[in-house]
């Protein structure tokens, strides 16, 4: 198996209206049945370089609802990924592996993994500083690990949980 490569594009205001079309069609095909839709990842903070993937998370009450999502999310063009190991949350994925566009979360609203990931959006826009931080790492990063996507992310895991630990002692969630 091919490993895809870590490519960072810099910011563009593209991303929030790429954000706003795949929300508007993922409301249209399962909208009636969730409870929240967020941009999260480095797409979602502004000056921040990016993998050009749009990563959205749908909060609902229950997982166990995602599989009456495959067939109308299909017809918008996102397709499931079955990830065992993962149970916190369910993953669809749009555009070819590898060289997907959109990476769709769905996972319990305000559980851990709906908290984290905003939290850790929230504190990266109040806080130009941790921005700054982060894109000096993601770069030394993605030229050690350009041809190794897995190690890149794990790698940024120590940075992500500090930040995550700053902002619930902030934001109190």
């Amino acid at each position: 198996m091919i490993k895809p490569n870590v490519i960072l594009n810099e910011y563009t205001i593209e991303w929030e209206r790429q954000f706003e079309y795949e929300k508007n069609r993922i409301m249209a095909a399962i909208g009636n049945q969730i409870d929240g839709i967020e941009h999260i990842g480095s797409t979602s903070i502004r000056g921040l370089m990016a993998k050009p993937i749009i990563d959205i998370m749908v909060g609902v009450r229950s997982l166990e609802r995602t599989s009456a999502f495959v067939k109308p999310l299909s017809e918008v063009d996102y397709e499931y990924v079955p990830k065992p190991e993962v149970t916190e949350r369910k993953f669809f994925r749009k555009g070819l592996w590898g060289n997907g566009t959109c990476h769709l979360h769905i996972c319990v609203i305000h559980s851990t993994e709906w908290i984290e990931k905003t939290v850790f959006r929230d504190y990266l826009r109040k806080h130009p500083e941790s921005v700054e931080e982060y894109a000096l790492l993601k770069c030394k990063l993605a030229i050690k690990y350009k041809y190794d996507r897995p190690a890149y992310t794990q790698q940024k895991e120590p940075f992500i949980k500090n930040i995550i630990k700053h902002a619930r002692i902030e934001f109190q969630r």
